[in-house]
């Protein structure tokens, strides 16, 4: 009779490595689109961060720039150097815009200031669907790597089992390694989906913020455009 391995030796020939060398074709597949998962979360992050980072810049910049014209001229001036850059300023160009070519057709009659706003909505509109780009993603990974996780476990299990019962031998070494082994598959999983849950969440609360910037442009905009001098 074979004497078992001690503890020591067989916890060195188990761990990570080990399950993915002994799991079949569905654990690798699962494994490998946890990692797609993960870096397709990651990427998403990344890019979303430096994007904000210079987005915000710009906008103080066109902010700051903006409190200091005092009339129509100056404030043509200020968004057009800035709608390259910042957002907002892009925002306020196309309300702008549309103001300048509907002013002189419509004069000062309740239809400009309409005109006005229906198109500030509508670039708002443009704005919120860019903001949002991505968080379908991240949304998606958060949701689902846990599943995919427990989905390999599962099937890791499962397979240890069967190998426990081939081999007759139904002690608790046996079994605790498999099928500690699969449980890696979980860990995988949370990893992947935690990072996208936080990035999501936080995504979400810059942009309401920055919506609320847009919104808040747009009362400006419209109070400038009414008050205005002809230009």
């Amino acid at each position: 009779m074979t004497a078992p391995l001690p503890l020591s030796q067989t916890t060195n020939e188990l761990g990570f490595v080990h399950f993915l060398t002994q799991t079949d074709a569905v654990g690798l597949a699962l494994f490998s689109t946890l990692v797609v998962m993960s870096v397709l979360s990651w990427a998403v992050i990344v890019g979303r961060t430096r994007r904000a980072a210079l987005a915000t810049r710009c906008n103080r910049a066109f902010l700051a720039d903006l409190d200091a014209a005092r009339d129509g001229q100056s404030l043509d001036r200020t968004v057009e150097a800035h709608a390259g850059r910042a957002p907002l300023a892009r925002f306020a160009h196309a309300g702008l815009a549309v103001h300048a070519r509907l002013a002189p057709v419509l004069g000062a009659s309740e239809l400009a200031p309409a005109q006005l706003q229906q198109s500030l909505q509508q670039k708002l509109d443009e704005e919120a669907a860019r903001l949002e780009s991505g968080q379908t993603v991240l949304a998606s990974i958060a949701s689902s790597a846990p599943f995919v996780g427990l989905f390999g476990t599962v099937w890791g299990i499962y397979h240890a089992l069967l190998e426990v019962a081939a081999s007759g031998q139904s002690s608790l070494d046996r079994v605790a390694g498999p099928i500690g082994e699969a449980l890696i598959m979980t860990a995988c999983g949370l990893a992947v989906a935690i990072p996208a849950a936080l990035a999501h969440n936080a995504f979400q609360r810059q942009i309401r913020l920055h919506l609320a910037q847009f919104e808040k442009l747009a009362d400006e905009l419209l109070l400038r455009a009414l008050t205005a001098e002809p230009r």
